[in-house]
């Protein structure tokens, strides 16, 4: 175990599981007698939600990931050069890019069932905006293990540094060509060549990301149009079963009471023959006494 992989670890969690969790790998680092890394452990911050989802963007997302980081230091690199038409082409890039892949974020935070709000979004808007400025915050928010959201430099500011790679480390400075030096012009148009190439790609990649994060806005919004009306399908359901139950209920009640005047009318059937059988033997009895009578008599 070591500080690296556990920080991994924990920060692919949810926020909500993140301290326990932690507490667990710093306990573990204790009892096997290294305090200073179980310190150290310690002493890592739980994420808020923001940090969560721009970490978590950058773990599910890793192309469009490298995608924003090779925008940023083609953007970098405009202003750099003070390529203003090139500039302005990056900069409405800038915004589709950060506008999708903010969304997207917020869509993977609910689908590993942290769901954010508006102001989480705007939270890892200003990550992802930090991230294109700064070669310093593009490598922290590449790592996946940011605690709070990041700010960008007032005015873009740190593009005006020189060109960086995406992990953050400075480019060796490109050497100043003398006038008429033919090596360095064509070192220039190869770089040229390779930043437009690489900006060409950003720029197809974002435009991949913005129609793919429309398709799944509109997927979510036909599962939620699905959704509702499956709600009010049961809602349905639920008020026939409940009509059904009653009428059954009442049925049962209506069985109930036939049965019990069936059973008192066969009682008294019941009762009437006997009452009938014993009356027609005395009429019997008492038409024989008649007849003997009549004989005696006679």
């Amino acid at each position: 175990m070591d500080l690296e992989s556990v920080a991994d670890e924990l920060y692919g969690l949810r926020p909500d599981r993140f301290t326990a969790a932690r507490d667990v790998r710093a306990a573990e680092a204790r009892r096997s007698g290294d305090r200073a890394l179980a310190d150290a452990i310690r002493a890592l911050r739980r994420p808020t939600l923001a940090a969560w989802a721009s970490n978590l963007l950058v773990r599910e997302r890793p192309e469009e990931a490298r995608t924003l980081v090779a925008l940023g230091e083609g953007l970098r690199d405009a202003h750099h050069t003070l390529d203003g038409p090139r500039l302005r082409e990056l900069s409405h890039q800038r915004h589709a890019l950060v506008t999708a892949l903010a969304r997207q974020a917020r869509r993977l935070a609910s689908e590993a069932g942290q769901p954010v709000g508006d102001d989480v979004q705007r939270e890892v808007e200003a990550t992802l905006q930090a991230v294109l400025a700064d070669p310093l915050a593009a490598g922290q928010w590449a790592a996946g293990r940011l605690a709070k959201p990041l700010s960008a430099p007032v005015g873009f500011t740190a593009a005006s540094a020189a060109p960086t790679t995406a992990a953050g480390r400075r480019r060796p400075s490109r050497p100043v060509a003398a006038a008429g030096t033919g090596r360095a012009s064509e070192q220039a148009r190869q770089d040229a060549e390779r930043r437009r190439a690489e900006l060409d790609r950003a720029r197809r990649d974002a435009e991949s990301a913005e129609r793919e994060a429309r398709a799944r806005e509109e997927e979510h919004q036909r599962a939620e149009s699905g959704g509702r009306r499956a709600a009010a399908e049961l809602e349905e359901a639920g008020r026939r079963v409940t009509t059904l139950a009653e009428e059954l209920r009442r049925a049962e009640e209506d069985r109930r009471a036939a049965d019990t005047r069936a059973r008192a009318a066969g009682e008294r059937a019941r009762l009437a023959g006997r009452a009938a059988a014993r009356a027609r033997r005395r009429a019997e009895d008492t038409a024989l006494l008649a007849e003997r009578l009549a004989a005696e008599e006679g």
